[in-house]
């Protein structure tokens, strides 16, 4: 069978070189009980995959499944062979790319529900399954038969059912392409020449909640306001999924989609590119929709983009390991939604329960903090200040997004602000580094990181430091560049070192 083949056999990618300028983090989903105690509800069914290709050229993809992670093993395995496997050069114009990334998805998807055919049509047989009258067979013989028929159809219902969400970025010719569909997330955070740092959402989720998806249902005919209303198509808030053969195939049979003259729920992409990554120096992050929502049931909506950018920037200040970075960005999330919960606090009603989480971070020319070096070794320290609130208010407080991006030049600690913006919004180059961002937070506090532990220092040795013949205890941290440096930018032609240091 051929679905047996496909799951149980090596995958077609096995032999491809993983990119090592990402890393990953990933998190089970969790019901909280009401002691604060959390349990696994189902086996994780999110995927991804990071690849690096001939040619310059890099894919990455995140993947949220449900009812299932088939669709998404799937997918990861397929698109990765469908791009990876010559169909990219760097001869492609922006155009070729668009074309080759939008029959990848098509591919992927027909390949998929190949792979299901004979489960659909035993399905199919069973359905319509009627035992023959026979007088010589008892009653209890022909509820064992129809008992038996009803389990197999279950185990097939099973196999049949489920979908994916995707959103994949590919880089090729130094120039960024993301392909989505449904609710997935892709952030670009750039940091510019002025010291200011751009955090750009590309693209928005196809869910029910979005404009242009509303429209593109209701010229299908379907009623929109009614899709606004529910929320959700046949369990999911997406309006493109990859998968879901009962909804791609059997829509004329849901209530909500049965008005549709063709079919509603598509896994064409949306796809956002190609812009330059020539000088960028930041990193790109790919994330599921479970930890989109872990953090925004915990916060709210209006800062989500901007706490993850701070969180991802101060592990990257102090971790040397970008699987390390990605993961503990993702513990942070997953503690900051059960700090929530246990508080009682409002919005611990939201927070109930997370999904699957998984959190791709792709660094561009940007090094690693080096974890061996403390501040006065020569380490760095980036502060991060991460707005968030307590409670919920509808009136609006400025808040400040204090991030400083790891950079190869000599650091310079300042006041820096990230904006959510669309795709295509350019960012004046005149705004003040000081901007605000508006929140609709009434108490917002700050918190400061440079350290998993809260301290800037590493701790000394267990030998005590011993006093000096003047009683004073040597200082731990040499100054005299700092004054030095002060000195030569703030003189006005006389020396200011006597002004300056220990007298």
């Amino acid at each position: 069978m051929e679905t047996v083949s496909f799951f149980n056999h090596q995958s077609w990618t096995d032999d491809l070189p993983l990119c090592q300028m990402c890393g990953v983090g990933t998190a089970p989903n969790c019901v909280y009980s009401p002691d604060g105690k959390g349990t696994q509800s189902h086996p994780n069914e999110d995927g991804h995959l990071r690849f690096r290709g001939e040619d310059g050229c890099f894919l990455y993809g995140v993947f949220n499944g449900y009812d299932g992670s088939r669709v998404a093993s799937f997918a990861s395995q397929c698109l990765t062979a469908e791009l990876l496997l010559g169909q990219l050069t760097s001869n492609h114009t922006d155009g070729d790319v668009r074309r080759i990334l939008t029959q990848a998805f098509d591919a992927v998807e027909k390949s998929y529900f190949e792979t299901i055919g004979d489960a659909l049509a035993e399905k199919a047989h069973l359905s319509n399954y009627v035992l023959p009258h026979n007088e010589n067979v008892s009653f209890h013989q022909l509820s064992s038969q129809s008992q038996k028929v009803q389990e197999r159809l279950k185990e097939l219902e099973q196999e049949v059912s489920g979908g994916a969400t995707a959103v994949v970025a590919l880089i090729l010719n130094n120039k960024l392409y993301i392909a989505n569909v449904g609710t997935n997330r892709a952030l670009l955070c750039k940091s510019s020449s002025d010291g200011q740092n751009q955090v750009l959402q590309i693209g928005r989720p196809h869910s029910t909640d979005n404009e242009d998806e509303l429209q593109r249902l209701a010229t299908l005919g379907v009623d929109s306001a009614r899709v606004r209303q529910a929320g959700q198509i046949a369990g999911q808030s997406s309006t493109r999924r990859l998968g879901d053969y009962r909804v791609k195939f059997n829509y004329s049979e849901i209530d909500l989609l049965s008005p549709a003259k063709t079919r509603p729920v598509v896994a064409e992409p949306e796809i956002h590119g190609s812009q330059s990554l020539d000088g960028v120096t930041g990193f790109l992050l790919l994330m599921s929709e479970g930890l989109i929502n872990a953090l925004e049931s915990a916060h709210g909506p209006e800062q989500a983009n901007q706490e993850i950018v701070a969180m991802v920037a101060a592990e990257l200040a102090q971790q040397n390991s970008l699987e390390a970075v990605a993961q503990s960005v993702v513990e942070r999330v997953k503690r900051l939604h059960h700090d929530v919960y246990v508080s009682g606090r409002q919005r611990s009603t939201y927070c109930s329960r997370h999904e699957d989480m998984t959190l791709l971070i792709r660094t561009l020319n940007m090094p690693l903090a080096d974890g061996a070096l403390t501040p006065t070794q020569g380490g760095r320290i980036y502060p991060v200040s991460v707005p968030y609130s307590n409670s919920q208010s509808t009136s609006k407080t400025s808040v400040t997004l204090s991030l400083v991006m790891p950079s190869q030049s000599t650091l310079t600690n300042g006041t820096n602000t990230a904006s959510t913006l669309e795709e295509g919004t350019p960012t004046p180059g005149s705004q003040s580094p000081t901007a605000t961002l508006q929140s609709t937070n009434t108490q917002t506090q700050s918190s400061s990181s440079s350290s998993g532990d809260g301290s800037l220092f590493r701790q000394r040795g267990s030998q005590a430091a011993q006093p000096d013949e003047t009683g004073r205890v040597p200082p731990y941290v040499d100054f005299s560049q700092f004054y030095r440096l002060w000195g030569s930018d703030h003189s006005d032609g006389q020396s200011t070192q006597g002004g300056l240091g220990p007298q």
